[in-house]
Protein backbone atom coordinates (compact mmCIF):
# COMPACT_ATOMS: atom_id res chain seq x y z
CA UNK A 1 0.00 0.00 0.00
CA UNK A 2 1.41 3.45 -0.90
CA UNK A 3 2.41 5.74 1.93
CA UNK A 4 -0.14 8.37 2.84
CA UNK A 5 2.66 10.89 2.35
CA UNK A 6 3.48 9.86 -1.23
CA UNK A 7 3.12 12.23 -4.17
CA UNK A 8 0.62 11.69 -6.97
CA UNK A 9 1.65 9.29 -9.73
CA UNK A 10 2.18 12.24 -12.08
CA UNK A 11 4.39 14.07 -9.59
CA UNK A 12 6.42 10.94 -8.86
CA UNK A 13 6.91 10.27 -12.57
CA UNK A 14 8.29 13.78 -13.04
CA UNK A 15 10.83 13.35 -10.22
CA UNK A 16 12.05 9.98 -11.48
CA UNK A 17 12.17 11.28 -15.05
CA UNK A 18 14.48 14.11 -14.00
CA UNK A 19 16.79 11.61 -12.29
CA UNK A 20 16.83 9.28 -15.29
CA UNK A 21 17.47 12.06 -17.82
CA UNK A 22 20.06 14.04 -15.86
CA UNK A 23 23.27 14.20 -17.84
CA UNK A 24 26.81 15.49 -17.31
CA UNK A 25 26.85 17.94 -20.23
CA UNK A 26 29.92 19.14 -22.09
CA UNK A 27 28.38 20.71 -25.23
CA UNK A 28 26.72 24.12 -24.90
CA UNK A 29 25.28 26.81 -27.15
CA UNK A 30 26.11 30.49 -26.71
CA UNK A 31 22.61 31.38 -25.50
CA UNK A 32 22.32 32.95 -22.02
CA UNK A 33 20.52 31.39 -19.08
CA UNK A 34 17.48 33.30 -17.86
CA UNK A 35 18.26 35.07 -14.57
CA UNK A 36 15.20 33.67 -12.78
CA UNK A 37 16.02 30.15 -13.94
CA UNK A 38 19.62 30.53 -12.79
CA UNK A 39 18.47 31.72 -9.38
CA UNK A 40 16.07 28.79 -9.04
CA UNK A 41 18.93 26.40 -9.75
CA UNK A 42 21.06 28.04 -7.06
CA UNK A 43 18.16 27.93 -4.62
CA UNK A 44 17.80 24.21 -5.32
CA UNK A 45 21.40 23.77 -4.20
CA UNK A 46 20.64 25.63 -0.98
CA UNK A 47 17.74 23.25 -0.26
CA UNK A 48 20.14 20.31 0.04
CA UNK A 49 20.57 18.37 3.27
CA UNK A 50 23.80 18.85 5.19
CA UNK A 51 25.32 17.09 8.15
CA UNK A 52 24.74 19.07 11.35
CA UNK A 53 23.08 21.75 9.19
CA UNK A 54 26.56 23.13 8.49
CA UNK A 55 25.63 24.09 4.89
CA UNK A 56 29.23 23.81 3.68
CA UNK A 57 28.52 24.85 0.11
CA UNK A 58 30.11 27.98 -1.30
CA UNK A 59 29.63 29.00 -4.94
CA UNK A 60 31.87 31.43 -6.80
CA UNK A 61 30.24 32.77 -9.95
CA UNK A 62 32.88 33.52 -12.58
CA UNK A 63 31.93 36.76 -14.36
CA UNK A 64 35.37 37.92 -15.53
CA UNK A 65 36.19 36.33 -18.92
CA UNK A 66 39.90 36.54 -18.15
CA UNK A 67 39.45 34.41 -15.04
CA UNK A 68 37.42 31.95 -17.11
CA UNK A 69 40.33 31.64 -19.54
CA UNK A 70 42.74 31.01 -16.66
CA UNK A 71 40.42 28.31 -15.29
CA UNK A 72 40.36 26.74 -18.74
CA UNK A 73 44.17 26.63 -18.73
CA UNK A 74 44.18 24.90 -15.33
CA UNK A 75 41.67 22.33 -16.61
CA UNK A 76 43.60 21.74 -19.81
CA UNK A 77 46.84 21.18 -17.89
CA UNK A 78 45.20 18.51 -15.74
CA UNK A 79 43.60 16.99 -18.82
CA UNK A 80 47.09 16.45 -20.23
CA UNK A 81 48.34 14.97 -16.94
CA UNK A 82 45.34 12.65 -16.76
CA UNK A 83 45.98 11.52 -20.32
CA UNK A 84 49.56 10.61 -19.41
CA UNK A 85 48.38 8.65 -16.38
CA UNK A 86 45.97 6.64 -18.52
CA UNK A 87 48.88 5.12 -20.47
CA UNK A 88 47.44 3.00 -23.30
CA UNK A 89 44.12 4.89 -23.24
CA UNK A 90 45.82 8.28 -23.56
CA UNK A 91 44.90 8.96 -27.20
CA UNK A 92 41.37 7.68 -26.66
CA UNK A 93 40.92 9.99 -23.68
CA UNK A 94 42.24 13.04 -25.52
CA UNK A 95 39.54 12.59 -28.15
CA UNK A 96 36.82 12.97 -25.51
CA UNK A 97 35.26 16.35 -24.84
CA UNK A 98 35.55 16.53 -21.07
CA UNK A 99 34.38 20.07 -20.29
CA UNK A 100 32.70 23.21 -21.61
CA UNK A 101 34.39 25.89 -19.53
CA UNK A 102 34.75 28.39 -22.38
CA UNK A 103 31.42 27.60 -24.04
CA UNK A 104 28.88 27.54 -21.20
CA UNK A 105 26.78 30.58 -20.31
CA UNK A 106 27.41 30.36 -16.56
CA UNK A 107 30.52 29.11 -14.79
CA UNK A 108 30.60 28.37 -11.07
CA UNK A 109 33.18 26.95 -8.73
CA UNK A 110 31.67 24.92 -5.90
CA UNK A 111 33.89 24.87 -2.83
CA UNK A 112 34.13 23.93 0.82
CA UNK A 113 34.84 26.85 3.19
CA UNK A 114 37.66 27.16 5.67
CA UNK A 115 37.11 26.69 9.43
CA UNK A 116 35.13 23.50 8.81
CA UNK A 117 36.72 21.89 11.86
CA UNK A 118 34.29 23.90 14.03
CA UNK A 119 31.48 21.62 12.88
CA UNK A 120 31.70 18.43 14.94
CA UNK A 121 28.10 17.16 14.72
CA UNK A 122 28.16 14.19 12.31
CA UNK A 123 31.82 14.74 11.39
CA UNK A 124 33.79 13.57 14.40
CA UNK A 125 34.60 10.20 12.81
CA UNK A 126 33.62 11.10 9.25
CA UNK A 127 34.99 14.58 8.53
CA UNK A 128 34.45 14.03 4.81
CA UNK A 129 30.70 14.44 5.36
CA UNK A 130 31.16 18.10 4.50
CA UNK A 131 32.04 17.00 0.96
CA UNK A 132 29.06 14.64 0.95
CA UNK A 133 26.82 17.56 1.87
CA UNK A 134 28.23 19.73 -0.92
CA UNK A 135 27.73 16.84 -3.33
CA UNK A 136 24.06 16.73 -2.35
CA UNK A 137 23.80 20.43 -3.18
CA UNK A 138 25.40 19.87 -6.57
CA UNK A 139 23.03 16.99 -7.30
CA UNK A 140 20.08 19.24 -6.44
CA UNK A 141 21.42 21.80 -8.93
CA UNK A 142 21.78 19.10 -11.58
CA UNK A 143 18.19 17.95 -11.21
CA UNK A 144 16.86 21.50 -11.12
CA UNK A 145 18.88 22.37 -14.23
CA UNK A 146 17.50 19.35 -16.06
CA UNK A 147 13.87 20.16 -15.32
CA UNK A 148 14.53 23.75 -16.43
CA UNK A 149 16.02 22.44 -19.69
CA UNK A 150 19.50 23.72 -18.82
CA UNK A 151 22.61 21.60 -19.29
CA UNK A 152 25.08 21.23 -16.44
CA UNK A 153 28.50 19.64 -16.35
CA UNK A 154 30.73 18.81 -13.38
CA UNK A 155 34.43 19.33 -14.16
CA UNK A 156 36.90 17.70 -11.77
CA UNK A 157 40.00 17.98 -13.94
CA UNK A 158 41.97 20.63 -12.07
CA UNK A 159 44.69 21.16 -9.50
CA UNK A 160 42.81 22.32 -6.36
CA UNK A 161 45.71 24.46 -5.11
CA UNK A 162 46.10 26.21 -8.47
CA UNK A 163 42.38 26.97 -8.66
CA UNK A 164 42.18 28.11 -5.03
CA UNK A 165 45.13 30.44 -5.61
CA UNK A 166 43.58 31.89 -8.76
CA UNK A 167 40.30 32.60 -6.94
CA UNK A 168 42.03 34.00 -3.82
CA UNK A 169 40.42 31.43 -1.57
CA UNK A 170 41.43 31.28 2.13
CA UNK A 171 43.75 28.61 3.47
CA UNK A 172 41.96 25.34 4.28
CA UNK A 173 39.09 26.07 1.91
CA UNK A 174 38.85 23.61 -0.97
CA UNK A 175 37.43 23.84 -4.51
CA UNK A 176 35.53 20.64 -5.30
CA UNK A 177 33.89 21.23 -8.67
CA UNK A 178 33.87 23.53 -11.66
CA UNK A 179 30.25 23.68 -12.79
CA UNK A 180 29.30 24.58 -16.36
CA UNK A 181 25.69 25.63 -16.99
CA UNK A 182 24.08 26.65 -20.23
CA UNK A 183 21.63 26.06 -23.02
CA UNK A 184 22.16 22.92 -25.08
CA UNK A 185 20.96 21.77 -28.49
CA UNK A 186 20.19 18.31 -27.18
CA UNK A 187 20.63 16.25 -24.03
CA UNK A 188 22.66 13.07 -24.46
CA UNK A 189 20.49 9.98 -24.87
CA UNK A 190 22.86 8.10 -22.56
CA UNK A 191 25.73 9.27 -20.35
CA UNK A 192 28.34 10.63 -22.73
CA UNK A 193 31.05 8.21 -21.60
CA UNK A 194 28.70 5.35 -22.43
CA UNK A 195 27.85 6.87 -25.82
CA UNK A 196 31.55 7.26 -26.58
CA UNK A 197 32.26 3.66 -25.50
CA UNK A 198 34.64 4.84 -22.79
CA UNK A 199 32.84 2.98 -20.01
CA UNK A 200 29.84 0.77 -19.32
CA UNK A 201 27.23 1.24 -16.64
CA UNK A 202 26.92 -1.47 -14.00
CA UNK A 203 23.59 -3.01 -13.05
CA UNK A 204 22.20 -2.14 -9.62
CA UNK A 205 21.98 -5.82 -8.65
CA UNK A 206 25.76 -6.09 -8.65
CA UNK A 207 26.11 -3.23 -6.18
CA UNK A 208 23.85 -4.46 -3.37
CA UNK A 209 24.40 -7.14 -0.73
CA UNK A 210 22.67 -8.18 2.48
CA UNK A 211 24.24 -8.03 5.95
CA UNK A 212 27.86 -8.37 4.84
CA UNK A 213 30.23 -7.22 2.11
CA UNK A 214 29.89 -9.29 -1.04
CA UNK A 215 32.70 -10.62 -3.24
CA UNK A 216 30.61 -9.67 -6.27
CA UNK A 217 31.39 -6.01 -5.54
Amino acid sequence: MPSKHSYTDKEKAAVYKAMAERRDMRHFTNEPVDVDVFNRILNAAHMAPSVGLMQPWRFIRIADPNIRVEISKIVDKEREETAKALNERKDEFLKLKVEGVLQCAELLVAALPDKREKHIFGRRTLPQMDMASLSCAIQNMWLAARVEGIGMGWVSLFDPQALASLLKMPKDSLPIAILCLGQVDIFYEKPMLVQENWAKERALEGLISTDYWSNKF
